[in-house]
């Protein structure tokens, strides 16, 4: 059987910038592999974020996997929780619970860092185990998780008006105003008691960081997926340095490879990903290798930071693979899950370019990968979570 590699630079797609000439940083990062792999594959678009869905990595990196998130997905947290092996009752409501950086939490206060600096993960399970014994409402309960990303779990939160209550994803509101999340935290007094609380540990302890409060935000019932084993018929696995891709191949049955010095950021072990991917492909039939560093620079507005992370991909990522897989049976799918625009520093929600290559049967294909290349094709996949199908019956294209 032929073996399976989705690699998924997330948010590396983007609009062209005035400062590049008008071109991506895709189109201006160094891409040798891509390029060379672009001449002899299938080029198209995919619409990962289903009409009407926030484009979130969460909803877009399900659609990918195979699942439609108009199905199956209950919010950002619930995932991520599934990726800790938290024991949840149905009626649980589990919230994503950001470490960031405000202003303050009055009416002209606004929303300076998602991450709050990007802290270490041990000075984040910190500051959390702090907030731990702070908190004396037994309802809320924090679970530490990697670098600013965590997890408030809500006893029985679905019963409550808490469950339906709209917080904006942090990341969607840098440098803007945060009051209305502030009014619809107070629409439910007991969460609003706890984020003043963390605001005012945070402001006034002994905090090295620039953490300055907690954001819960994309709150939900626990998750549950079909088993991909049985949906696809397929041994697969998940590597990725961020519990989002890790909760979801864990919800899924899939394989969770965990790879020391993973960051999620420039610095992540490229070459341990490499070698966990091929070690896997070893007795798996598919591996979802999820790089998270074209996103996080989008997000920080950081162009040549950006393009740096998507040259990267391709030398340390894609070359490497392909090098090691030549002469073997393999479909290789590069994609991003959503783009990630300098201009706007968060996610949208237009389609993602994608190539598609069968190593026993190249096609002709176009010169470069890039967005405008991918749309010129035509091809246009308009379910994402149909790519997957789509890439298993084109092992005999």
């Amino acid at each position: 059987m032929t073996k399976i590699l989705f690699l998924v630079a997330d948010g590396m797609g983007d609009w062209p910038l005035e400062e590049l000439g008008n071109k991506t940083p895709l189109e201006v990062a160094e891409t040798p592999a891509l390029d060379e792999l672009a001449k002899k594959s299938r080029l198209g678009l995919c619409q990962t974020i289903p009409q009407g869905m926030p484009p979130g990595s969460d909803i877009a990196n399900m659609a990918l996997l195979g699942y439609n998130p108009a199905v199956y997905h209950t919010g950002r947290g619930p995932i991520e929780a599934a990726a800790q092996g938290l024991e949840l009752n149905t009626d649980d409501l589990v919230w994503r619970c950001n470490l960031v950086t405000l202003t303050g939490l009055g009416q002209e206060d606004k929303m300076i860092d998602y991450a709050a600096g990007h802290l270490e993960t041990d000075q984040a399970t910190s500051l959390i185990h702090g907030l731990r014994k702070i908190n004396k409402n037994s309802e809320f309960v924090f679970y530490p998780g990697v670098q600013y990303r965590h997890l408030l779990v809500q006893k029985n939160g679905m019963l409550t008006k808490a469950a339906d209550m709209h917080i904006r994803p942090p990341h969607d509101i840098l440098g803007e105003s945060i009051w209305p999340d502030i009014l619809s935290f107070q629409e439910y007094p007991a969460l609003w008691e706890l984020v003043s609380k963390a605001y005012e540990f945070l402001t006034t302890s002994d905090n090295p960081t620039q953490a300055t409060s907690i954001w819960p935000w994309g709150q939900g019932r626990p998750l549950s997926l079909p088993a991909f084993s049985d949906k696809f018929n397929l041994k697969g696995g998940v590597i990725s340095a961020v519990d989002l891709i890790k909760g979801l191949g864990r919800a899924a049955g899939l394989s969770v490879i965990d790879v020391p010095g993973a960051t999620g950021l420039l610095d992540t072990n490229y070459a341990g990903k490499v070698a966990s991917t091929l070690k896997f492909l070893e007795n798996g039939d598919f591996i979802f290798v999820h790089l998270e560093g074209p996103d996080e620079c989008g997000h920080m507005g950081n162009v040549q930071d950006k393009i740096e992370a998507i040259k990267r991909f391709d030398q340390l990522i894609v070359a490497p693979i392909l090098q090691s897989l030549k002469g073997e049976d393999f479909t290789l799918v590069v994609c991003c899950d959503h783009l990630t625009p300098i201009a706007k520093r968060t996610h949208v929600s237009e389609p993602v370019p994608f190539l598609i290559y069968n190593s026993q049967k190249e096609v002709q294909g176009e010169n470069v990968f890039s967005e405008k290349t991918a749309k010129k094709t035509g091809l246009f996949i308009e379910k994402g979570y149909e790519l997957l199908n789509s890439v298993i019956g084109s092992k005999r294209l």
